[in-house]
């Protein structure tokens, strides 16, 4: 996942996305065969927004700990304020915008993507580089740490 920022006017990339993880987020997916965390990041923000973005910093991790199966899964962040290109303004995923970061502080948690709200304490300081939660699939309240 990855966050754009745009000095000049305080904002952000969003992407309202309507198919997996609904809600308001950084754009962001899947890492491919062959292709790094980074270039992964890349490729997303390139699909998603229509931008090419350089200079990423990495931000944090979130780590999801399934406790029924063993799996895990980790979500690598980063950010930027380094694109160039032409935004589109909307995808299969959903609706691409700039929005001002001080908008998106006080965006109500229920309109973002699943605990995007805590997601952004990685993207936003450097105090914190991992956000990390133990799940069950029948326990729907959850406990995270931030480290």
């Amino acid at each position: 996942m990855c966050m754009v920022y745009d000095r000049r006017n305080d904002s952000v990339i969003v992407q309202e996305r309507v198919l997996n993880w609904t809600g308001i987020s950084f754009p962001g997916g899947h890492v491919e065969t062959g292709e790094s965390f980074m270039q992964s990041a890349i490729r997303e923000v390139k699909e998603e927004t229509g931008l090419t973005v350089t200079d990423l910093k990495p931000c944090g991790i979130v780590h999801w700990d399934h406790l029924d199966t063993g799996d895990k899964y980790l979500v690598f962040l980063y950010r930027t304020e380094d694109y160039t290109g032409e935004m589109i303004s909307k995808t299969n995923e959903g609706k691409v915008y700039w929005m001002k970061l001080d908008a998106l502080m006080k965006t109500d948690p229920k309109k973002l993507s699943p605990n995007f709200h805590e997601y952004l304490k990685l993207f936003l300081t450097d105090r914190y580089v991992e956000w990390h939660t133990p799940w069950e699939d029948n326990d729907k309240t959850y406990t995270a740490d931030i480290w």
